[in-house]
């Protein structure tokens, strides 16, 4: 009804301003009418010529119209001369015997052409006055309405579209999607629930990582609910002006209500919802008025409305308590990254319409991408599609598919950046050195692919993937981490000497140093740390330096320097101990990616099938 109402104004001016087109346009083609109107060809002849054929017979008709006459000779149907007398004299005074064969016609001169030509030269501008100013009325009137409604929601209403996408339109998050389809079965069927005592939940909270579908499912609630969907994201509450976001707050809410009903979605809603604090040193005030007026809205004093909220984000760590309490987000969906099972039916959506050839194989990607989102399992398959087209293929091979995987994972090659031999080599020894690390350590990931072509920001890379989707990482598996990582600094080391290492370990030793650090503060894997986390919250910013407030002490921060110290020294020595046992392997691996660049898992293992585990003394 809400909808119907708001569209009656703007159908009604539209007919305005049609009737006013239409007006025009028919003045102008009645002015060009009288103007621009065909006459036909007839030859000027004197009057006294005229006079004397008609007295010799020769002219059958004589039309006289004002001054203008008009004659038809003897044997003709129309006119075909014209000629001119003088106003007040007839052809009777020009000579023209009254006895002669000829029929005269006196015709009162037509003024409908002056008319509407004097209509038109008056009228038309007129019209053209008074249209530009009403435009430029409309125009004022448009600019007073944006003033008078800054303070108005921003939310886009969906759900009453012709294309809607329902939930089997959807592959994956199938808890995710049960916990949804109960909030669309408490709108279509709240007397179910009522009767039984129970309340429809007022708000949703759907918790994901970037790319996982958090949005998509939002508009999959829309599709199967339909109810009126409003649709809004967090930032667009917040303005420069204090007071706007709670009055586009409570705008909102209340179209909500008059259609309820309905459901609204706050995307991103950390963009609103964070933690309020003391309001000292720069708090934004104009953001928590607007949190606190979303707070009341949707658990305050009125009751039984009807609408339901759902609220999308990736940062519910810092989404204030008052927010998540019951009342307010009943519930929340964690929305995660897809499985083995669930990346294959995405990925066969996204391949769904693409000609693919007898050589792709779904279900090996799918067991590659371990750790995708669904985001990047789509922009996988519009690549492969990329690289086919640009081969000029008609089909998607495996080959296409292969590369893709690879351009968005790690990046694309770079096949211009030409090295020298030195730094070829070096590259070579520096890759084979994390391999053999990770080939030999019993709890690392077998190695996929290694390369000295340059991709992305990397000189070369050694690629290693799980076998299997994991959920937990134990401290063996972490320390092999570490070991193979620093694989390549050792192999640079033993190969060049102490003095002989270069930049190109960078990367490998700030990620080391993130996973130690990780170990130790987030994880409680220390030694002499053991079970304790010392999570520090974010502080702010001073002078463009990010704060950090740390809850534990300096003897306790000089404790975890010293046990990520030692984690790093020991993770080095292993894959030292490693390398100096498989030196021959080690020169093996290096002259194969020096001659061919690129070894996929295979011709890896096939190099290194040889290779042993150190003694357990080395290891320690």
């Amino acid at each position: 009804m809400a909808v119907k109402k708001s569209n009656k104004p703007k159908k009604s001016g539209n007919f305005i301003r049609l009737s006013l087109f239409w007006a025009i346009i028919v003045l102008l083609a009645l002015a060009l009418f009288a103007v621009l109107s065909p006459h036909e060809e007839l030859k000027d002849a004197p009057i006294s010529e005229v006079v004397k054929s008609a007295n010799e017979g020769k002219v059958k008709n004589l039309r006289v119209e004002g001054t203008d006459v008009q004659v038809t000779l003897k044997g003709d149907d129309k006119p075909t001369q014209k000629t001119i007398i003088q106003s007040g004299v007839s052809l009777k005074d020009q000579g023209l015997d009254p006895k002669a064969d000829v029929k005269v016609e006196n015709v009162k001169p037509s003024d409908t052409g002056g008319i509407l030509l004097t209509l038109a030269t008056i009228i038309i501008p007129v019209v053209l006055i008074i249209a530009f100013f009403m435009f430029m009325m409309k125009q004022a009137q448009g600019q007073n309405n944006q003033a008078m409604g800054f303070g108005k929601s921003k939310a886009k209403l969906y759900g009453l579209d012709k294309e809607k996408v329902v939930f089997k339109d959807i592959a994956g998050n199938d808890s995710a999607k049960q916990d949804l389809e109960e909030v669309v079965d408490f709108l279509k069927h709240p007397k179910k629930y009522e009767s039984l005592g129970a309340k429809i939940p007022k708000g949703t909270l759907l918790v994901g990582n970037p790319g996982t579908g958090k949005t998509m499912l939002a508009r999959a609630v829309a599709g199967e609910a339909d109810v009126p969907f409003f649709s809004i994201s967090g930032s667009e509450f917040v303005e420069m002006f204090v007071g706007v976001g709670a009055s586009r707050v409570r705008d909102l809410f209340s179209k909500a209500k008059k259609n309820a009903p309905a459901i609204i979605f706050i995307d991103e809603i950390d963009a609103v919802g964070r933690k309020r604090g003391s309001g000292m040193g720069g708090g934004h005030d104009e953001r928590e008025q607007t949190l606190n007026q979303i707070l009341v809205e949707m658990d305050g004093f009125e009751t039984g409305t009807n609408v339901i909220v759902l609220a999308a984000t990736n940062r519910a760590d810092v989404l204030d308590p008052a927010l998540l309490r019951p009342g307010r987000f009943d519930r929340r969906t964690n929305i995660m990254l897809p499985e083995r099972r669930d990346r294959e039916s995405i990925l066969k959506v996204h391949f769904k319409n693409k000609p693919v050839d007898e050589t792709v194989k779904i279900d090996k990607l799918a067991a590659k991408t371990a750790g995708s989102s669904g985001a990047d399992l789509a922009n996988i398959a519009n690549e492969a599609a990329i690289v086919a087209a640009r081969r000029n293929s008609k089909k998607i091979s495996n080959a296409d598919l292969t590369e893709a995987f690879e351009k968005v994972a790690i990046g694309p090659e770079r096949k211009t950046k030409v090295m020298n031999d030195e730094e070829k080599e070096l590259t070579a020894y520096h890759e084979a050195g994390h391999a053999i690390v990770g080939h030999v350590l019993p709890d690392s990931d077998p190695v996929h692919k290694v390369t000295i072509i340059p991709r992305g920001g990397t000189g070369g890379v050694t690629w290693f993937l799980p076998p299997e989707d994991k959920s937990y990482t134990s401290v063996y598996e972490f320390k092999d981490i570490l070991a193979r990582a620093l694989g390549g600094r050792v192999a640079e080391k033993i190969v060049r000497g102490r003095d002989g290492i270069t930049t190109g370990a960078g990367s490998d030793l700030r990620k080391a140093t993130e996973i130690a650090r990780d170990m130790i503060i987030e994880q409680g894997m220390g030694d002499g740390l053991r079970d304790q986390v010392f999570h520090g919250d974010t502080g702010g910013m001073v002078f463009d330096k990010l704060t950090q407030e740390r809850p534990y002490s300096d003897d306790t921060a000089k404790q975890i320097d010293h046990e990520v110290e030692m984690l790093i020294k020991e993770s080095s020595k292993r894959a030292e101990a490693v390398i100096e046992t498989n030196r021959k392997l080690l020169d093996k691996l290096a002259e194969a990616l020096i001659k061919d660049e690129t070894l996929e898992e295979e011709a890896v293992a096939e190099i290194l099938k040889s290779a042993t585990l150190p003694a357990a003394a080395k290891l320690h």
